[in-house]
């Protein structure tokens, strides 16, 4: 059975950092990039982060630059993400995805059809 389970998720005080994980079984991710999407109510589900498959490539949305950090273990077929200094708008559903992407040295935060596992999504709550 494939599963990609999250954890990490729960209610944030602002000044400390985040961290996010997805851990991967009946699948192997050495063959795949991973982005992160999150969601917010009315709102389409928007990539802020991926990295490639062989992790040597990293995308971040501008506004995130800076405050968020992605990584990866291929050897423990885990993958984390930092948020560094949450803020109230950060506030929303986090996903982890992943891409079997056919060249180890690329990733989209463009869009996700592409990415065809998914975790179960984990809600992050910033307090003000």
């Amino acid at each position: 059975q494939l599963q990609f389970v999250e954890s990490g998720g729960g209610l944030v005080r602002p000044g400390e950092t985040l961290t996010l994980s997805c851990a991967a079984s009946g699948f192997t991710l050495d063959y795949y990039a991973i982005g992160w999407f999150r969601q917010v109510p009315g709102k389409e589900r928007e990539g802020f982060s991926c990295i490639s498959r062989n992790g040597y490539r990293t995308k971040y949305e501008d506004s995130m630059k800076g405050r968020v950090t992605i990584s990866r273990n291929n050897a423990n077929n885990t993958v984390s993400l930092q948020l560094k200094s949450p803020k109230p708008e950060d506030t929303a559903v986090y996903y982890c995805a992943a891409d079997r992407a056919p060249y180890p040295d690329i990733c989209t935060i463009d869009g996700y059809g592409r990415y065809g596992h998914w975790g179960q999504g984990t809600q992050v709550t910033v307090f003000s």
